[in-house]
């Protein structure tokens, strides 16, 4: 049996999730020892989005793959999709197991196990190959699903998740793509998207500073990697200061860009504080609108310096990467975390790094980090992006400094 992107050998592939069993060679599908018998193309659907379960399968794959390029109505894909949901005990509602991307597509979200000759070593998609990533899913102790990316060879930096992050969409996006290209082509990066946005779970319990630390600490086990540089950048360099004092031992180089340690509503003046919640109104009655007047404030602050291209890039993230409540709890948490009493008990070495007129977040936190965390190295950059682009005039500094200071030690 051929799937896109992946020849199963002889057909001798065993899928395992919950109760349920599906045996590629047999063509059969049990829960226990009892046999469900679904309809060819629903098993076939049943098979492709598990064996293609790190990733989003649009409507057309399956067209083109369950279907063979045919012409069928948008209602035979949703019955098909609705009867393997019954299948296997799930629903449209529920959506436990196959979760329905709204204008991607389809996703298998439950965890599986596989057997067989073609379990030995999974084979990267067609997409992974084309992009150079490859993306995988874990789940923490809470059992939220965290979508995480590899990509490039050598030794291993993993950037934590940071405010509205897609693994997809950041590769070859204007903004973030110089970035992870030019660190995944003198080491293994490894990133991922936090809860609540990106490819992770959206519908979630738990927001806090507590939770991302798990969303990490997933992560950095899942990869199999046992030591490796961290590297935070904006609300992800408070998460990145906190694991390297809880594991000291896994983190060999600390790098911290455009960070803080103590949050708006926590170092801030009466004036920062009104503003904060004059900035959570906003995306509360205006995240979601099609008109990105309400997002461009955001935008604004984080590019004001960026081309109109990048700026409508950063508009449309914000509102596909990431629901309205989940942006407000999210900043929220921004708002009001605080490791300042963390940063005496980093061991690693450690690089900060903060644009001089950052509009985000205050040079003066960058210097607060790097006086506080034992041996740290500053520098200070030129420029006042909150995300630094390729056309800043501190990129070249940057690159510089953090690639020397990764290849010591």
């Amino acid at each position: 049996m051929r799937a896109k992107g992946r020849l199963i050998l002889g057909g001798v592939v065993i899928y395992r999730f919950g109760d349920y069993q599906i045996d590629t060679d047999l063509f059969e599908l049990k829960r226990g020892v009892d046999v469900i018998k679904v309809e060819p193309q629903v098993f076939d659907l049943l098979v492709y989005l598990i064996s293609h379960r790190n990733r989003v399968v649009s409507q057309s794959e399956l067209l083109d793959s369950i279907w063979s390029g045919k012409i069928v109505s948008l209602s035979t894909v949703a019955s098909r999709i609705n009867a393997a949901r019954s299948a296997i005990g799930d629903s449209g509602a529920a959506q436990k197991l196959i979760r329905t991307i709204q204008r991607k597509g389809f996703r298998f979200v439950g965890d599986v196990s596989e057997a067989g000759a073609a379990a030995a070593k999974p084979q990267p998609t067609d997409a992974e190959a084309a992009t150079g990533q490859q993306i995988r899913f874990c789940t923490t102790v809470d059992q939220v699903r965290i979508a995480y990316a590899l990509a490039g060879e050598g030794r291993p930096i993993l950037k934590a998740g940071n405010w509205l992050n897609h693994l997809e969409y950041d590769w070859k996006s204007p903004v973030w793509s110089h970035l992870l290209k030019w660190m995944a082509s003198e080491h293994q990066l490894i990133r991922y998207d936090a809860r609540g946005n990106g490819l992770s779970d959206w519908s979630i319990t738990d927001i806090s500073f507590d939770a991302y630390l798990r969303d990490l600490e997933s992560v950095a086990d899942a990869s199999g990697v046992e030591r490796f540089a961290l590297f935070g950048i904006s609300q992800g360099v408070a998460v990145c200061i906190a694991y390297a004092a809880k594991y000291p031992e896994r983190v060999s180089h600390l790098v911290l860009y455009g960070g803080f340690a103590r949050g708006r509503r926590i170092r801030g003046t009466l004036d920062d504080i009104e503003q904060a919640e004059a900035l959570i109104t906003l995306m509360r009655t205006g995240w979601g609108q099609e008109n990105p007047a309400f997002r461009q404030v955001f935008t604004s602050m984080f590019l004001p310096g960026g081309t109109p291209e990048q700026m409508q890039w950063f508009n449309d993230l914000q509102k596909t990467t990431t629901s309205p409540n989940n942006a407000v709890r999210m900043r929220f948490v921004s708002d009001t975390l605080d490791v300042s009493n963390l940063l005496a008990q980093v061991k690693a070495p450690t690089l900060v790094l903060h644009c001089k007129d950052d509009a985000v977040q205050p040079f003066s936190e960058g210097m607060f980090i790097a006086a506080g965390i034992p041996g740290a190295r500053f520098v200070a950059l030129e420029g006042r992006n909150h995300l630094i682009l390729e056309t800043d005039p501190g990129w070249p500094k940057f690159r510089d400094e953090v690639g020397r200071f990764l290849s010591e030690g």
